[in-house]
């Protein structure tokens, strides 16, 4: 089971709307302690390489670290829920202070205090 924090392949199907859809890098955002249970769900950010002036949007740099090779947005007001066999592989992991940012815009969209 990948790790908080986690960026990863997904294959999400055909979208719908404005979703993300079909093979498209995520973050993982569900609290390691849940991931350690090997849940059958897990929440997941998408990213996209458009970057834009969002403030749903969390921009990471690309490095090697977290694997990506464009710098990309995570898109935090598309938060998902999926099975974890949606996973083709793992890029690498964006790192505790921007995971922490994320959750925070997500807290921001559910009226989470």
């Amino acid at each position: 089971m990948p790790s908080s924090g986690d960026v990863v392949d997904l294959d999400l199907g055909p979208p719908e709307g404005r979703e993300a859809g079909f093979r498209h890098p995520a973050v993982i955002v569900t609290a390691q302690r849940i991931l350690d249970l090997e849940p059958s769900v897990i929440h997941v950010v998408p990213l996209t390489s458009t970057l834009r002036p969002f403030n749903a949007e969390i921009t990471i740099a690309a490095d090697t670290a977290n694997g990506l090779s464009v710098d990309s947005a995570a898109q935090c007001q598309h938060l998902r829920s999926i099975s974890p066999r949606r996973i083709i592989g793992v890029r690498g992991n964006v790192g505790a202070a921007t995971l922490a940012q994320i959750r925070e815009t997500i807290a921001v969209l559910l009226d989470i205090p």
